[in-house]
């Protein structure tokens, strides 16, 4: 009889922990938005990501209330001597939630830490390449996010980017766009949608559009989106977003189905913020 009740006590607190868990953290991190936003963050803000003026004002409320949780809930990590400032985290976290402006009430669910190289950094890979035969290679990167907790940025070319802007190369926007894709377990280019209703729409239009640049690729085409889109779904997506977000006139003219999509799915029309 004792540990009949003892079960049914824990199962109540777990049950209890599912409902009310979520109901906690949506408070918390309403209290931790409406802040007021200091005005030094303001400032490195404005000099940092070069199309924050031209968001409308509800959009920079909600931007800057984005950027408190992010800053609150994620662990930034020097690495090879680094010494990270409040302006890096700034940088980092102002271009990472332009992707949450939907507001789909997640803050990239699965990362824990951002790890900032200096520059770009050298990784060791072990690659299979044939029957019991494994090969290490040694590759230089300038990001990646990995799918349990973890996004890796070289701090140089978090920079470059966000002085380049038009460019259509963003690493911070694709590997956070990375940590969307991977919020379901998987990489394969499709994040969390709203409705089920959606991902019929999103793989008939997806698919089209990677097999045309993978096809342009191939045939030595100049392509509005990276050619590294045409390795596979998972970075077609990151790519796809990189190219939405710094060259919005450029993906809505060459693909209008693609830019609709990925409109729909982050709920803002880049083409406002970026002069053509």
């Amino acid at each position: 009889m004792g540990t009949t009740i003892i079960i049914f006590l824990i199962l109540g607190l777990i049950v209890t922990g599912i409902l009310i868990g979520p109901l906690i953290t949506k408070q918390r991190r309403n209290r931790i938005k409406y802040r007021p936003f200091p005005p030094l963050w303001q400032a490195i803000i404005e000099n940092k990501l070069p199309i924050y003026l031209k968001l409308a004002p509800d959009e920079r409320r909600r931007l800057q209330g984005h950027i408190q949780v992010f800053l609150a809930e994620k662990q930034f990590i020097g690495c090879k001597g680094l010494q990270v400032t409040e302006e890096m985290k700034l940088t980092i976290a102002s271009v990472a939630c332009l992707l949450l402006l939907n507001e789909r009430g997640e803050y990239f669910s699965k990362l824990r830490s951002i790890l900032i190289y200096p520059s770009t950094y050298v990784v060791t890979e072990t690659i299979a390449t044939g029957d019991y035969v494994m090969e290490e290679r040694r590759e230089a990167r300038l990001g990646e996010s990995w799918s349990r907790d973890q996004v890796v940025l070289s701090w140089e070319q978090v920079e470059q980017d966000t002085h380049n802007w038009k460019d259509g190369h963003n690493v911070v926007l694709h590997e956070f766009a990375h940590q969307l894709d991977q919020e379901d377990g998987k990489a394969e280019g499709v994040p969390i949608l709203q409705r089920k209703s959606d991902y019929p729409i999103w793989a008939q239009v997806m698919t089209v559009e990677y097999q045309q640049l993978c096809n342009d690729v191939q045939q030595g085409l100049t392509t509005v989106m990276d050619r590294y889109g045409a390795t596979k779904p998972a970075e077609f997506f990151a790519v796809a977003t990189e190219t939405f977000f710094e060259k919005p006139h450029q993906l809505r003219q060459k693909h209008p189905a693609l830019y609709e999509l990925l409109q729909r799915y982050y709920q803002v029309d880049p083409g406002q913020w970026v002069e053509e």
